[in-house]
């Protein structure tokens, strides 16, 4: 018999035959509160009625129209309704499939645009799986082991990590600004780097988020040196953190922007932004894939498009991750195990440590677990999975936060049972 590869490992043992909202069903009927969101694509729910019309609509008049051999509509109302949500200057698109690929098409516009080798990422940073994609990737072993060598040209910079270093936020953004300078004074100069890449929230890093004054740091140095900021919103963008872009909450525009996951709920779908005069630096041949932009992931795109703008929401994002965040901030008041709650909008975390402070990934495990038992699909992320994260598709209400908070709240309890006199 064949079966899937053994390291396929689900996070939950649930068998799901049917989702709709923030919810999925198990091959019993039983009910399960969704905070993973399919890791976050899910924007607008499982299976939301405009998105489902629009995919169904679509698969019934064409279901593939290569984009660089034909045109088809659905990629050029795409386009049209990205222009009314991009940062004013970022005018041209290129579409592929996943966040890995998007991320690279980044990476090679850079470097073909600037004829320059290296690129700056930051200490923490997940941008894929894919052999470039994961040489950029610093934020687990596991995503970058095991299939050396590595792509060259790559060079690690500090992020403004503030609980890891155990100081406040100026002071690590301080750190991490300095020795980005010392960076490129002592491994990369900058007459030999393309791009500084970095998430506004660390994803699989831990849900750090980045800060005003760091990306500020990162736009000037940009500027002056003659290299590209290039920002990846596979996770952040399309309202996960209260605001339609990660990087909006900090007033800094990037060169190039990286998209994905919510883009089109659940269809794959991902993409690179940048402006006409740059994007026209791609050398000839150099942007193109079989499967980008199908025209039925972006019917799907436009439509959760749609509905992200006329159910409002990314103001729900900020509103429904406020309402989260005091919640999960309640239970790790009362709980020594949770050293850190952190986070935007609906993209949100709490960090376990044990007793010295060193990270916890076993007591985080517990709880994930725990938390499956009552009710609430979660994930890990982290360095060492220490970081149970959460979040729920955008269209979570009031009901489904208290929801969550409560079998939180239970999960927690259990999974650090014999740790209160800690």
């Amino acid at each position: 018999m064949t079966a899937l590869s053994p390291h396929l490992r689900q996070a939950t043992p649930v068998v799901a035959v049917r989702g709709e909202g923030v919810h999925l069903y198990d091959e019993d009927g039983r009910r399960y509160l969704d905070f993973t969101a399919g890791i976050g694509v899910t924007s607008t729910g499982h299976c939301h009625p405009a998105v489902v019309a629009a995919a169904q609509e679509q698969v019934g008049t064409l279901i593939h129209g290569q984009y660089t051999t034909v045109m088809h509509r659905p990629l050029r109302q795409l386009v049209d309704k990205l222009g009314e949500v991009l940062p004013a200057g970022l005018d041209s698109l290129f579409f592929t499939n996943s966040g890995s690929e998007a991320v690279e098409a980044a990476l090679r516009l850079a470097r073909q645009a600037t004829g320059r080798p290296n690129v700056l990422v930051c200490h923490g940073g997940f941008h894929g799986r894919t052999v470039a994609a994961a040489s950029m990737t610093t934020s687990g072993i596991r995503f970058r082991s095991g299939f050396s060598p590595l792509m060259g040209g790559v060079v690690v910079t500090p992020f403004p990590t503030a609980f890891r270093y155990g100081w406040d936020e100026e002071t690590a953004t301080r750190f991490a600004l300095a020795e980005l300078d010392y960076t490129l004074q002592t491994i990369s100069s900058p007459a030999d780097t393309a791009a500084v890449v970095v998430e506004p929230v660390l994803g699989e890093g831990g849900y750090v988020p980045a800060n005003r004054a760091f990306l500020e740091g990162l736009r000037e140095r940009a500027d002056r040196h003659g290299f590209l900021l290039i920002l990846d919103e596979v996770q952040t963008g399309v309202g996960r953190t209260g605001r339609f872009w990660g990087h909006d909450h900090f007033g800094v525009t990037p060169d190039v922007l990286v998209t994905a996951k919510g883009l089109a709920s659940g269809f794959p779908l991902s993409g690179i932004a940048a402006s006409e005069e740059l994007m026209g630096k791609a050398w000839p041949g150099s942007q193109g894939g079989t499967y980008g932009a199908n025209a039925v992931a972006c019917a799907a795109a436009c439509a959760t498009l749609d509905v992200v703008r006329e159910e409002k929401l990314v103001e729900n994002a900020d509103a429904m991750g406020a309402r989260l965040r005091a919640g999960l901030e309640d239970v790790a008041g009362r709980t020594p195990a949770i050293g850190d709650v952190r986070g935007l909008g609906l993209m949100l975390a709490s960090e376990f440590v044990a007793e010295d402070g060193s990270p916890d990934p076993d007591t985080a495990s517990r709880v994930q677990r725990a938390a499956v038992d009552e009710g609430l699909l979660l994930l890990l992320c982290g360095a060492w999975n220490q970081v149970v994260r959460m979040i729920p598709a955008l269209v979570v209400d009031e009901s489904a936060v208290d929801e969550g908070l409560q079998a939180w709240a239970k999960a927690v309890e259990a999974g650090t049972a014999g740790q209160a006199g800690r």
